[in-house]
């Protein structure tokens, strides 16, 4: 198949569509248009690679086969028989396929399984005069999604979810997503100089992931994409994408990141994963307690994920930890503060209404990110 314009669908968490969407922009992709929970995007076979290696938001990235209505299973069957599969999959390709569907008709999730391999069978045992696939090649994951009678099929590129950089082989009980974590230190603003602390470090993840955008680092380059092993797509395309994100990278900035925490596990977890990221030079921590938390900076960010769990006294922690914090976090000029909790009245114990709110979902768990930002 020739390099020509490859649509795309990169889904991304609920609350970072528009965050992701203007990361695309940044990367050259001028065909960008956002949905629910994912943002569409048109490119190159090298835009394909760009988008697996730099993306901090996106969660995968597809290729669109294409889209049609079903409602029922001759609809699905038709529909992905009439998709061109043969420009992407050979006759010695694996294709197993799995997906979702949503307020549809077809809702049986192994009923649409079957027959969208059935069909893909169809469309390449005619293409390739072939009737029986031993699919011993590369792998392509097939996936569908359904909503509302609406079909969308797609080839997953990606492999592992791209929140995997490969930094964090370990993690404690309660990790933030590394997408996430990205997505907060973009709209908490990070530069360069940026001075970041995170007083609840746990395994790193938002001192790491700040790092890496200070320094231009991609997420992806430390890491291994699935598309790497499609023969429909040049291997030129990932070693040009590759060299251009390593030509990308600033070296030696004035950006540093201390993180701290309670538990002396997750400090040398913290500083395990900095050093698998290569970000280590950037990057102190060190155990203490949030009631001794404290900046000497003159200007400074804390962007920290506290502590909060479903039981009762759990919660009642997590307020008092709130109310601690509050009066820490001093309210001066040149400081400001992320925080992001699904504590619907967080505002009240930490006894100060924030300059900004940022609805965001950490995993399933509706959170919001409190901005502090107005200390002149």
């Amino acid at each position: 198949m020739m390099n020509t314009k490859i649509n795309m669908v990169a889904p991304c968490l609920f609350g970072t569509e528009s965050v992701a969407a203007q990361e695309f922009k940044r990367m050259g992709f001028d065909d960008v248009k956002t949905e629910n929970g994912r943002v569409l995007i048109s490119g190159d076979f090298n835009m394909l690679a760009r988008a697996n290696i730099n993306s901090r938001f996106a969660e995968r990235i597809y290729i669109n086969m294409g889209q049609f209505y079903a409602s029922t299973f001759t609809e699905l069957f038709d529909g992905v028989k009439s998709l061109p599969w043969e420009e992407f999959i050979g006759k010695e390709d694996a294709f197993p396929v799995n997906g979702w569907s949503i307020d549809s008709k077809l809702f049986s999730i192994p009923d649409c399984q079957s027959i969208v391999k059935k069909a893909i069978v169809d469309r390449l045992g005619s293409k390739y005069g072939i009737k029986w696939f031993g699919e011993t090649g590369p792998e392509y994951k097939v996936r569908f999604s359904i909503h509302k009678d609406n079909v969308t099929m797609m080839i997953d590129t990606s492999g592992e979810g791209l929140h995997k950089r490969g930094y964090r082989r370990n993690s404690n009980d309660a990790p933030l997503k590394e997408t996430l974590a990205a997505a907060m230190c973009d709209l908490s603003r990070i530069y360069p100089d940026t001075k970041l602390y995170d007083p609840f470090c746990g395994s790193g993840t938002i001192l790491i992931e700040a790092a890496l955008m200070a320094t231009k680092t991609a997420p992806g380059l430390r890491r291994f994409f699935a598309a790497e092993r499609f023969s429909s797509i040049p291997k030129e395309c990932w070693q040009t994408e590759r060299m251009r994100a390593q030509d990308l990278i600033l070296h030696n900035v004035e950006f540093r990141a201390q993180g701290f925490d309670i538990d002396p596990a997750a400090v040398d977890l913290t500083l395990q994963n900095a050093k698998k990221a290569g970000v280590e030079k950037y990057v102190k921590a060190a155990v203490a307690n949030i009631k001794d938390f404290s900046i000497d900076e003159d200007r400074s960010l804390v962007i920290t994920n506290p502590p909060y769990g479903e039981r009762l006294l759990d919660i009642k922690e997590a307020e008092k930890l709130y109310t601690v914090m509050g009066k820490n976090f001093l309210k001066e000029r040149g400081k400001k503060y992320s925080i992001i909790s699904p504590h619907d009245e967080f505002e009240k114990f930490f006894d100060r209404t924030a300059d900004k709110r940022r609805k965001l979902y950490n995993g399933m768990i509706k959170c919001q990110l409190f901005m502090y930002f107005k200390n002149d």
